[in-house]
C-alpha cells in the first residue's frame, strides 16, 4: 500500500431524503476510506462523481498513467474494461504500464470467468483477494492465499441462515443455521441484521468450502437461472462449464449469458441459447464448443442431462456477439458501470432479445 491504488466505484454523490442520506454502496465506501490511506488513493473526487462511466474511465486513466499502480480493485467486468481502455491507449499489456502492480482485490462476481483473460490483459501474475460485500452488509473475506474460499464473519451483527437452493421453491423449505450446513451444497442466504433487515433474501447462492473455520464461495444468484423445461440450471454450472472449455480450446471469452428458446423458427426442439463474447475471433468450429459446453453441463446438471437424453430439449446453441456487445447492452438498460452485473442466466427472453437486437444493428 506504499504505492497508489484505485477501487473503480459508483459516484460518491449523495441525496438526502427525509433527513437520510442515500447513495451507491461502493459510492459510500468512498466516503469512510481511512486516512492513512487517502494519500495513496486515486481517483480525485472529481473524477469519481462523473456520472457518466465511459467518459470516467477516460478519466481514471489519464491520472492513473503516469502513477506509480500498486492495488488496484473493483468488479471484475468493469475493471476488464478499464484494462482494455489503457491496452488501447499505450499498446502495452497493463503489467507493463503499471510494473509495481502486485494486488489485484475484486467481489461481487465469481472471478474464474474473467481469470483467462485479465491474465491476457496484464501479462503476469498479480495476487488477489476476494470479497463478498453488500448493500446489505459485509459478509465474508479472503483470509488466505492457499485456502479456498472466503472466511465468513459470524461476529459481526448477522444472524445467517440457509436454504438449499434446490428446495427455495418449496413452501415450507428448510432454514439451517450455520452449525447445521454441509461442505459442498448450493444454498440462497438468509440474513436478519442489527441494521433491521428480518429473513432477508440478499439473493446471492453460496457453498461452503469448509466448516472449521466457515469458508464460502459465492456461486450465483438465485434470481439468475434456468428452469423453464424443469433443468433447474444455476449461475455456477454455466460458469464452470465455460472455465473448462476455456481451459480445453485454449481459447478466451470475454463475457456470456445464457436464455432458453423455447420456441426456435424452425420448430424444432427448445434448447439453452449462449450468447458468447470471445477475447478475439478464435479459429474454432463454434459446433465443437457447443458439444464441449454441452458436455460439460451435462456432467453438472442431471435434470439438463434427463432431458436432453429424452429428447425435450436439444444440444445448446452458440451466438456470437460482437466486441463491446455487452457493455452496449449495459448501456442500454441504463446500467453500463460502477457496481452493476451482467446476468449469466435468464428464465426469459427479455435480455435475449435486447442481444439479438444489438448484434443485428452492429
Amino acid at each position: 500500500v506504499d504505492g497508489k491504488m484505485i477501487f473503480l466505484q459508483g459516484s460518491p454523490e449523495m441525496e438526502t431524503k427525509n433527513g437520510i442520506q442515500l447513495g451507491r454502496l461502493s459510492g459510500i465506501v468512498a466516503h469512510y476510506v481511512p486516512n492513512y490511506l487517502q494519500k495513496n488513493r486515486l481517483p480525485s473526487m472529481k473524477t469519481n462523481c462523473m456520472e457518466d462511466w465511459e467518459a470516467k474511465v477516460e478519466a481514471v486513466i489519464d491520472e492513473t498513467l503516469p502513477e506509480k499502480m500498486s492495488v488496484i480493485s473493483g468488479i471484475p467486468s468493469w475493471v476488464q474494461m478499464y484494462f482494455e481502455r489503457i491496452a488501447q491507449r499505450t499498446g502495452k499489456r497493463v503489467g507493463e504500464v503499471f510494473p509495481d502492480f502486485n494486488l489485484f482485490i475484486y467481489g461481487g462476481v465469481n472471478f474464474e470467468p474473467y481469470r483467462a483473460k485479465f491474465h491476457q490483459l496484464i501479462g503476469r501474475k498479480v495476487d488477489s483477494i476476494e470479497l463478498f460485500p453488500a448493500s446489505e452488509g459485509f459478509f465474508a473475506y479472503q483470509d488466505k492465499q492457499k485456502e479456498k474460499g472466503m472466511l465468513l464473519l459470524l461476529d459481526a451483527g448477522i444472524f445467517y441462515e440457509f436454504i438449499p437452493a434446490n428446495q427455495f421453491q418449496e413452501e415450507n423449505a428448510p432454514r439451517f443455521t450455520i452449525g447445521e450446513v454441509e461442505i459442498g451444497i448450493n444454498y440462497v442466504m438468509i440474513i436478519s441484521t442489527s441494521a433491521g433487515l428480518w429473513a432477508y433474501n440478499i439473493g446471492d447462492t453460496i457453498a461452503f468450502t469448509n466448516t472449521s473455520p466457515y469458508r464460502v464461495t459465492v456461486t450465483g444468484r438465485i434470481k439468475h437461472y434456468i428452469s423453464a423445461s424443469g433443468e433447474h440450471v444455476i449461475g455456477k454450472e454455466v460458469e464452470e462449464a465455460i472455465k473448462a472449455a476455456s481451459n480445453e480450446l485454449h481459447i478466451i471469452i470475454n463475457e456470456f449469458t445464457v436464455a432458453p428458446q423455447l420456441n426456435p423458427s424452425d420448430s424444432a426442439l427448445p434448447y439453452h441459447e449462449w450468447f458468447v463474447e470471445f477475447g478475439h475471433h478464435p479459429d474454432l468450429d463454434l459446433q465443437q464448443l457447443s458439444q464441449v459446453l454441452d458436455l460439460q453441463m451435462r456432467k453438472q446438471n442431471a435434470y439438463y442431462d434427463d432431458l436432453i437424453t429424452g429428447k425435450i430439449l436439444q444440444p445448446l446453441k452458440i451466438t456470437p456477439v460482437p466486441a463491446n456487445g455487452f457493455k452496449e447492452y449495459m448501456k442500454t438498460i441504463g446500467k453500463l458501470g460502477g457496481q452493476n452485473k451482467l446476468p449469466r442466466l435468464s428464465n426469459d427472453r427479455k435480455m435475449a432479445d435486447i442481444m439479438e437486437k444489438i448484434i443485428l444493428e452492429s
